[in-house]
Formats: structure tokens, sequence, C-alpha cells
């Protein structure tokens, strides 16, 4: 057997191994943070999600952010969901991948897109940098869901209830795409087609869920992508 090859070979699947991590890895990944007070004490909901840069040849892609909307069970039957969205104008689903930035900025913190993974602590997340939230009379069909105003919560979910905080907190990349836990780095977080399992179905039950809460569509999008990023 000739094994001249196996040199030469096994550099290039070394070479594209490397560089699809290279193009793959996060920017960075941070935790949002939800705290509510409730008529049964103070309820708290987060999701760790990852920022994307365009880091491929064709210069045609944008930054992307992969991982779910954060769920708070709220008790007695409630529940508030931070979609992977803001409003501008009409919905937007780019804004999302610089929360985290924005948000340490607002803090006080001259920090570039490049430098995030290196950034410790939380940042408070307020005014227009706040998500859409949402909340569904019942979670099992997305034609209840309703907005809530974050200044406004007691009037959207009954009284008792109050916007405590939101935080975006830098977490550690980890060795993507090995990032599992523990060591090798915080995991996107999933679960949210547990918690509104009409994701799992037709594609067109997101759409629902937005046209129900009365969001400014604006443009035709992937409406899932409100809440959860592959």
């Amino acid at each position: 057997m000739n094994f001249r090859w196996l040199g030469p070979v096994a550099l290039l699947a070394a070479l594209f191994i490397g560089d699809q991590i290279r193009i793959n890895r996060p920017g960075h990944k941070y935790r949002l943070t939800l705290e509510v007070e409730t008529p049964e004490g103070i309820k708290a909901g987060s999701g760790v999600v990852s920022v994307h840069p365009d880091r491929g040849y064709s210069r045609h892609g944008h930054t992307s952010t992969r991982g779910d909307a954060v769920f708070v069970d709220l008790g007695g039957g409630k529940n508030l969901v931070a979609l992977l969205a803001h409003i501008d104008r009409a919905l937007d689903l780019d804004d999302i991948n610089y929360l985290a930035l924005r948000a340490y900025r607002a803090d006080g913190r001259n920090v570039s897109f490049n430098e995030m993974n290196r950034v410790s602590g939380a940042a408070p997340v307020t005014g227009a940098l706040i998500p859409i939230l949402l909340t569904f009379t019942d979670p099992q069909d997305p034609a209840t869901a309703r907005t809530v105003p974050s200044q406004e919560m007691a009037t959207a979910l009954g009284g008792g209830f109050r916007l405590r905080a939101i935080r975006a907190e830098v977490v550690p990349n980890g060795l993507w795409p090995l990032d599992y836990g523990g060591p090798l780095g915080e995991p996107v977080t999933r679960g949210i087609e547990s918690k509104l399992p009409w994701l799992k179905g037709p594609s067109n039950s997101a759409a629902i869920a937005l046209t129900a809460a009365r969001l400014p569509i604006g443009e035709p999008i992937d409406a899932n992508q409100a809440f959860t990023r592959k």
C-alpha cells in the first residue's frame, strides 16, 4: 500500500477542520436574564445565545445569533417570553446580534464587537434594548400570544407583576464545537420548543403568534427566528 499521500491528505483535513472552526465558532456568547416581581415573589429565567460574525469568503454574509427565546414561568399559569427580536418600525431580527454589545456600551464600557468575548460582569438591558416581550394565555396555542410592554406589565399580566430587571452577561466561549458545559464552555440554551410545542409543528405557527400579538411584521420574514435560531 502506498502511504505517501497520507501526510498531504491529513494536512488538508486538518486545514479544513481548522478553517471550519474559525468560520463557525462564536465571536462571543451572552446570557440574557429576566427577573419579574410577581404576587408569589421574584421569578427568573435565562438563556445563553451565541453571536457569530461573518468569517466566510463570500463577504455577502452577516452576523447571526444562535439560541432560543427566554421563557419565564411566572406561576399561576402565567408566563413571559423574551423574543429574539426587537421593534424598529417593523419586526427586527438583527438587533439581537448586538444586544449585549449595546448594553455594555450603554453601561459606560467602551468595548468593541471583537473584544466582547473578553468582557466580564453583567450589564443592564433597558429601554429600546429590551427585546419584544410576549405572554401566552395558553402556551399550547400560538393564537393566544399578547405583547407585554416592559413598563406596563401589570396591565398585561395583572396586579403585582412588574419587570424587575433584564441583564446581559458575556459567558465563556469555550471550545467550540465541544462546548457542552463545564470547563468546555457554556452551551447555547435550548428548550423553547418544549415550552411552546407548536414551534415543532407547521411553519406558520410562529407567524400566527406574531400576528396574534399584533406585531408589525413588515416584509416577509422567517417568523420562527423570533423564537429559535439554529
